[in-house]
Parts: C-alpha cells; sequence; structure tokens
C-alpha cells in the first residue's frame, strides 16, 4: 500500500491550501512583492518565536540554522558547553568543534534527562567567566525527550555565556518565550510544526549575540546573518531565497494564527497523550520514563523483542500505508518513534494507534484488541 499518513517526526503533512500556495508564478526577489512577502512573514515568525528581536528567514534545513547558530558568534578556541543526550545535541556539539570551538560535552544517557545539576557546577566553577556559549536542544526528536529549558535559563542566571538552542521539533508546538527566556539564539526549520516541506529554518537572534557577532571569528559566507541583515533592510535575502516556500510560508502562518497558538500547544499536548496511553495499553514500553520530560511532538517506544530490527515500520508502511520512524543512531533498531506533529489529526492518531495494534497482534504480541483505541480516544478527549 502506498503511503497516505506520515507520523514521522518530520517531515511533517503539508496542507493543502499550503501546497497549492506552492504553485506560485515566479517573480522578482529583488522586487517590491518579495519585499512586502518578507517583511510580513518575519513579523508573524516572531509572534511564534515571541521575540521582540531579530529574526532571520535562511534557505536551508534546519542544520544550516544550526551551523549558523555556531559561526555567526564564536570564534575557533572558545570554550562551549554542549548538552548533548541525543542525536540532534550531538550533531550541535560536533558542528562547534568542526568549526575550532573548545567543546566540553555534558553527556546524559540517550532517553533520559540533562543532567542540570552538572550544568549548574560547571557554571559555577567558570570563575574566569571563560565559557562563551551553551548549546542545547529543547525537543530531541532521537528520544522523544523535552529538555527543560525554564531550568537551563534559571541556571545560566546572570552568568555571560550565550545561550544558543535548537528548537527544531518544538517550536511552533511547544511554548518557547525566547524573549523572556533570554534565548540568545534560537532557530527552528519550516517541515516540523509550522505545516512545510522542508527547506526553509528560522533564526532569533538576541541583543547580546548581536554584540558578539562583531567580534566572531568563525568563517561563514552562506549563513553569515550580518550580511543576511544588510539585506533584510532592503526587503530582500542575500542569495536566491525559495520563493515558492516563502510564498507558501505566509499560507502556513496563516493557518497557524487561524487555529492559535495555544490551541496548537495544546492539540499536540493531546495527540502526544494519546499516543503513549495506547502504547501502554498494548503492554509498550517508553523510552522516556518521566511524563514532564516527553516530548509533545514525538514519542519513542521500545521495540518489543518479538519484533527486531524495523519489523514494525515495515509493517505498518506496508499493510496500512503509514509511515512511523526507527530509532536513531545508538537507538536504531532498538525503539520506533511516532510523530504526532504540525498538521496531524484525531484521525491520524487513532488510524496509527489501530494500525499499530493489528500489527502486534499479527507479530504474536498478547494485545488485547481494541484497549490501545480506547486509551487513544480517552485520552484525547480528557
Amino acid at each position: 500500500m502506498s503511503s497516505k499518513r506520515l507520523m514521522i517526526p518530520g517531515p511533517t503533512p503539508v496542507p493543502p491550501a499550503v501546497a497549492r500556495a506552492m504553485s506560485t508564478e515566479m517573480f522578482n526577489h529583488r522586487g517590491p512583492r518579495f519585499a512586502e512577502l518578507i517583511a510580513d512573514v518575519t513579523a508573524s515568525l516572531k509572534r511564534i518565536f515571541q521575540t521582540e528581536g531579530r529574526l532571520y528567514i535562511l534557505t536551508s534545513s534546519g542544520t544550516g540554522a544550526m551551523e549558523a547558530a555556531v559561526v555567526n558568534f564564536l570564534s575557533p578556541g572558545d570554550r562551549i558547553v554542549s548538552l548533548v543526550n541525543g542525536a540532534f545535541g550531538d550533531r550541535f556539539a560536533s558542528i562547534a568543534a568542526a568549526y575550532g570551538g573548545k567543546v566540553e560535552r555534558l553527556e546524559s544517557p540517550w532517553g533520559e534527562p540533562l543532567d542540570y545539576g552538572a550544568l549548574e557546577a560547571r557554571l559555577r566553577e567558570d570563575k574566569d567567566l571563560s565559557i562563551r556559549a551553551i548549546t542545547v536542544v529543547h525537543n530531541e526528536s532521537s528520544t522523544g525527550m523535552l529538555n527543560d529549558l525554564e531550568a537551563i535559563s534559571r541556571i545560566r542566571g546572570n552568568h555571560p555565556a550565550m545561550l544558543l538552542v535548537d528548537t527544531v521539533s518544538s517550536m511552533g508546538a511547544v511554548d518557547v518565550p525566547v524573549d523572556r527566556l533570554g534565548l540568545d539564539v534560537c532557530f527552528t526549520a519550516s517541515q516540523k510544526a509550522l505545516f512545510l516541506p522542508p527547506g526553509l529554518s528560522f533564526i532569533s537572534v538576541g541583543e547580546r549575540a548581536w554584540r558578539a557577532a562583531a567580534e566572531s571569528r568563525m568563517p561563514r559566507y552562506y549563513f553569515d546573518l550580518r550580511l543576511a541583515e544588510a539585506l533584510l533592510q532592503k526587503g530582500q535575502t542575500p542569495f536566491t531565497p525559495a520563493l515558492a516556500q516563502f510564498v507558501a510560508l505566509r499560507e502556513a502562518l496563516q493557518l497557524y494564527f487561524a487555529e492559535g497558538r495555544e490551541n496548537c500547544y495544546a492539540r499536540h499536548r493531546r495527540m502526544a497523550a494519546a499516543v503513549r496511553a495506547a502504547a501502554r495499553a498494548m503492554g509498550l514500553e517508553l523510552l522516556v520514563k518521566e511524563e514532564r520530560y516527553a516530548s509533545p511532538t514525538v514519542t519513542a517506544i521500545m521495540t518489543p523483542s518479538q519484533a527486531p530490527g524495523n519489523q514494525i515500520q515495515a509493517m505498518m508502511r506496508e499493510r496500512f500505508g503509514i509511515e512511523i520512524a526507527g530509532g536513531q543512531g545508538s537507538l536504531e533498531g532498538k525503539t520506533f518513534r511516532v510523530g504526532h506533529l504540525g498538521a496531524v489529526d484525531e484521525l491520524d492518531i487513532l488510524a496509527a494507534v489501530g494500525a499499530l495494534e493489528a500489527c502486534l497482534q499479527s507479530l504474536g504480541l498478547p494485545v488485547e484488541r481494541g484497549a490501545a483505541l480506547r486509551a487513544a480516544q480517552e485520552a484525547l478527549h480528557q
């Protein structure tokens, strides 16, 4: 069966109105139409980020924005503390190291909370204030772990280290008040909660980070945000933008605000609760044990011993046309992940739960027929 439901952590389903918007005719990206468009969508994105600071739209994946977050504000030899408990925290640290940063990893096992006490101790012992930045992934989609930005912001306190934050799989689906939390650099991407295909990323920059950009000595060209700022003042981008994506972005943002930011957060919490309730009803083990750390956008489930490797993902795809994701890195073959973010609704959740239940029964697992669907329905309507 061809895939009809996309239940992975990204890319996520694209609403028909957004897809239609991408069929736009081409137009001058140095002309007044684009200037009006980029001003409009930039202002709307600032509302989602909850920031009054600078915000730039890059034609790149989320990893491009991650690289921009490193190279624009730091210099080779700078001390960087990287909080790592998953694949994307590891990627953030690796990019910083690749550009010559002196990276100190504070690592926790994948699927377990960050060691906030270790961060606090490390900053306390930094008497000469040599740590220039802290990198962290807010929502670690490789594990379904939501890291605590409130705690990290509080621990950083008055230390001058910049907070560089990946919110690729959380921004728009989870409340991330950038200015209130003092996130110096924060970025996300188009293909997660914002109803778009891959291809755009968005990065906000606070005043402390902008001052640091003037001193940064890391090499950059395509991702030079100082150039992006200069061209934004003219209603342009430094290089050719993905025009169709920009037009679709305006449509996607209209849909987003029609639902309402708080309603969007609540929808994601309901979807997540339904998936986790269904998993428990089927006797499955969740990778993230504590509910307070469980992601509202993706749930990682331990793969039963009766279904080694990617057997469950293959059955879901071939029998029901539903795509779910496998484990990443050290969790490959050990977990599978259900994405519940972006343009996902209750019908998608119930279809995925029913299909998963049928697959597990086919594999001989002792799953009570209908129990998972009942659990999901109860969670959706609480």
